[in-house]
């Protein structure tokens, strides 16, 4: 009986460390920042998508002269709905990926801490948690992205120019159609770029810990210290805009790659393409729409994350 009791204890006493390190009101708060924003900012992201897309030579699409054209256009010819084409893969996948991104990265930041929240990382180690978080992520919500891109890129005549296969009536009937036609392939469209997509998140959450680190710092208080929202708003904004000016393509070519009406073999000929016919602008094609939409986005997810999952955020 003894020696029961003592090894329950030896168990309960190795695994409470593991288990203390995983919080999951860090999940639910990813999930509602992420849910909040894809609902409010869909319409951007739509626009985003359509604009990466355009090649500028092929025709495939619409053709907008810039982002209220965009909206003009898409009201005019698809109504209201037309701007939120794709909005239920997104939600579900940007409500899980936010959800997962956050539940990894505080769980793999903690265990680095030693549960220590005062303790500082550092960029370096702030980067290793953001990447394993961000690709870990990325293996579970990729589908949702490819369906996302489809359905924001089916157009009004669509119907009598593609096959049956390639036209999707919901969430649903395009993960069906596309696994039916493409296989697991067809649904993790776009990952290797994605994969180099992680660079950018890992960026961002580096430099907006070092932000609000810094800033306590300065203040002469510890780190794990809350701030004020418009601080997490400025940490966020400044994060998120340095992020994107440096990782943008990485968008452009994944768009590209996921888009039925494109047909790229993979990856580096979807860049010679890029390069070839339309220059170094034309890895950043959308930056506008992107920047209208992710600006606010990052904003009000980190918020949304840093007041769930704390009882003491301070508003101004």
């Amino acid at each position: 009986m003894s020696l029961i009791k003592t090894t329950n204890s030896t168990q309960a006493t190795t695994g409470a460390p593991l288990l203390s390190h995983v919080k999951y009101e860090h999940f639910l708060a990813g999930i509602s920042g992420g849910v909040i924003s894809a609902l409010t900012l869909h319409p951007f992201d739509l626009i985003k998508t359509r604009f990466a897309v355009n090649d500028g030579h092929s025709h495939r699409g619409p053709q907008y002269a810039g982002p209220l054209s965009a909206i003009k256009q898409i009201v005019k010819t698809e109504g209201i709905r037309g701007l939120y084409k794709g909005v239920t893969p997104n939600v579900l996948g940007s409500g899980g990926a936010w959800g997962c991104y956050f539940f990894f990265y505080d769980a793999i930041k903690s265990k680095i801490q030693g549960g220590n929240t005062k303790k500082a990382l550092g960029p370096y180690w702030h980067m290793f948690a953001a990447a394993d978080a961000g690709i870990l992520t990325l293996l579970m919500t990729n589908p949702f992205w490819v369906v996302k891109t489809r359905l924001c890129l089916q157009y009004v005549g669509d119907e009598k120019r593609l096959p049956e296969k390639l036209l999707y009536k919901g969430t649903l009937d395009a993960i069906r159609k596309i696994y039916k036609s493409e296989g697991i392939y067809g649904l993790y469209r776009g990952f290797v770029p994605g994969v180099f997509g992680v660079s950018h998140g890992a960026l961002q959450f580096m430099i907006y810990e070092e932000l609000k680190n810094r800033y306590n710092t300065h203040l002469n208080v510890p780190i794990d210290t809350k701030l004020a929202v418009v601080e997490y708003v400025f940490c966020a904004a400044t994060s998120k805009l340095i992020a994107a000016a440096l990782t943008y393509p990485y968008q452009v070519v994944r768009a590209r790659l996921q888009d039925h009406h494109h047909n790229y073999s993979g990856s580096i000929e979807c860049i010679r393409c890029i390069w070839r016919s339309e220059g170094l602008k034309g890895f950043y094609k959308g930056i506008t729409p992107y920047l209208i939409h992710v600006t606010p986005n990052i904003c009000l997810i980190l918020v949304t994350y840093e007041y769930f999952s704390s009882d003491d955020v301070r508003i101004l």
